[in-house]
């Protein structure tokens, strides 16, 4: 017996001392593919450059082996892989050849993540939030004064959530204008607005949006999420106008307000008609609304496109998955009517049966966006106050890796365009 047990020991000792690389497999053999995602930021925290295996294995990981790099997968319980240096070429081989849609991305730098949210919300307020606790990546919380005081150039990648950008509270008001939560939150924004110098919070909110612009337009990475994708551009084709009627900002709106929106400004939605009802539970008819949709949780699904990896990397990495087909999710902003997407923004992710977005992407400036709706991949439908989702329940989820991708693709080396 201890005979074997001392063979054993040699043979593994021969295995490591053989290993030239770790690999983290992200196809279905993957035990936890979140945390995986939160170990290549750790690695790059650790100042090592990675590959990302773009359409192998579904988008798997490859360093240079070292031991502490196996220990924190054993100690996450992270699924990897041993290999040589002959196993690793060979691999690399097969990705560079022609015929094959693949290609090896180099992850060099560890991206400053920040999620614009009230200090007073919670991590599992939002799904960015809930899975970058889960995966154990770290970022930082900026609201308003953050904003306005031009913290946000500091960072690489910046998250916006259930955020209405419009100066209406959410549109709340019908259901919720009595709870002291909703009280409360009109009279943070209105404060924070006068103490910004603005009069209304619309106004404020607009000049927050604005900042965003700027902020991809001179190289950021701007990831939205349910409102934060619609009102955002709502906000913006509606500058200078009154959109909001007097239980939102004290006076009412100006009724040809739909008129004179500007759409020149937005950055992903054209030709949309506002939800002028201050009563109504929706902003415009971007959102593809429940009794539109005719679809149930379990007739809810949508298709990631498949991207040239040698030629269009950046929808490939925002694609990558183990899954094709993922469930699908509502959100007080569920999904984007395709004929009112701009020509020039490229749809990720889409239910053809019913002719809707729901995973698009953008180039502005020298920076990107994408706009991902929905509330939580994980939960279907998400009401105010409802328990938290647990995601120790769901490590293998297709519909928070394309999260993860977002928050993962800053640390891509960046490549020349082909011509």
């Amino acid at each position: 017996m201890l005979r074997k047990i001392f063979t054993l020991f040699l043979l593994l000792g021969a295995l490591h001392s053989q290993a030239a690389y770790l690999m983290i497999p992200m196809d279905e053999s993957q035990t936890n593919h979140l945390k995986a995602y939160g170990i290549s930021f750790w690695i790059l925290a650790n100042d090592v450059k990675m590959d990302w295996l773009l359409n192998y294995r579904g988008g798997s990981f490859m360093v240079k082996y070292l031991q502490r790099f196996e220990n924190e997968c054993i100690i996450r319980g992270v699924s990897y892989e041993l290999i040589s240096d002959a196993e690793a070429n060979q691999i690399l081989a097969g990705i560079a050849s022609p015929s094959s849609n693949m290609d090896a991305m180099k992850l060099e730098k560890f991206p400053k993540v920040a999620v614009y949210s009230p200090k007073t919300k919670q991590p599992w307020d939002d799904a960015v939030t809930l899975v970058l606790t889960y995966a154990e990546i770290p970022y930082d919380v900026l609201f308003d004064d953050e904003i306005m005081n031009d913290f946000l150039p500091k960072y690489d990648w910046l998250h916006l959530h259930h955020e209405d950008f419009t100066g209406q509270y959410g549109k709340f008001y019908r259901a919720y204008q009595h709870f002291p939560w909703y009280q409360q939150q009109q009279r943070d924004y209105e404060e924070s607005a006068r103490n910004h110098g603005f009069s209304k919070v619309s106004h404020h909110k607009l000049a927050i949006v604005k900042k965003f612009k700027a902020f991809v337009a001179s190289g950021g990475f701007l990831f939205a999420m349910c409102s934060a994708t619609d009102t955002y551009d709502i906000a913006l084709a509606a500058e200078g106008l009154d959109i909001c009627e007097s239980m939102y900002d004290g006076d009412p709106a100006d009724p040809t307000a739909q008129g004179k929106l500007d759409f020149n400004k937005t950055m992903a939605f054209t030709d949309f008609r506002l939800v002028r009802d201050p009563y109504m539970y929706e902003y415009s008819n971007i959102d593809t609304q429940a009794n539109e949709r005719g679809l149930t949780q379990s007739t809810d699904y949508f298709s990631l496109f498949q991207f040239s990896a040698k030629w269009d990397p950046i929808p490939t990495m925002l694609t990558q998955n183990h899954e094709k087909i993922i469930k699908g999710f509502m959100g007080q902003t569920t999904s984007f009517k395709k004929q009112l997407i701009k020509s020039d923004v490229v749809i990720m992710g889409e239910n053809r049966t019913i002719g809707e977005a729901k995973y698009i992407h953008g180039v502005l400036g020298k920076g990107f966006w994408t706009f991902y709706g929905g509330h939580d991949p994980e939960d279907y439908q998400h009401f105010v106050n409802e328990q938290p989702t647990d995601l120790n329940l769901h490590p293998n989820s297709a519909g928070y890796r394309l999260i993860l991708n977002n928050i993962l693709f800053p640390a891509a080396k960046k490549k020349k365009q082909k011509t």
